[in-house]
């Protein structure tokens, strides 16, 4: 599982002109799935993304999480973050998890999500062809890959 984590200002997903998702202050996640992934990571990964420590206190020093902040959180499925580009020019997507089983672990992602977040979250629509605007807040985007994470 990889999720690819923003702080963003603000952030929202349209589909067909229409906004389906959006958030202020918080994270905007980009989520894919490859063909090991389960429950169990899934739920390693929503705690580990909960308890990050990426927004700056009052120091300016990256010491907060989303709870501190009162953040909002914007999920998008992207089952391009399994891109593998070792071989020609155009990237294969042989790693990423079938769109069916990737489908149920993204709702279950967001449900766990959710759940222990303790409030809302907003989500894309899996497989939609989606506009994702945000603004990076620091820029700062950090890479989880549960294979790293999780040994």
């Amino acid at each position: 599982m990889r999720v690819l984590l923003q702080t963003v200002t603000e952030a929202r997903v349209e589909i067909l002109k229409k906004t389906v998702g959006q958030i202020n202050r918080g994270y905007l996640l980009l989520v894919g799935f490859t063909g090991e992934d389960n429950k169990e990571i899934v739920d390693k990964m929503v705690d580990k993304i909960l308890n990050l420590r990426v927004f700056a206190d009052e120091n300016r020093q990256i010491n907060l999480s989303i709870y501190d902040v009162n953040g909002g959180i914007l999920s998008v499925s992207q089952f391009t973050l399994y891109a593998d580009t070792s071989k020609g020019r155009r990237p294969s997507f042989t790693n990423a998890m079938r769109p069916h089983e990737a489908e149920e672990l993204y709702n279950y992602f967001n449900e766990q999500l959710e759940h222990k977040f303790g409030k809302g979250i907003s989500t894309g629509v899996f497989g939609a062809d989606m506009l994702v605007h945000s603004i990076n807040d620091g820029p700062f985007t950090v890479m989880l890959d549960s294979e790293e994470i999780f040994k």
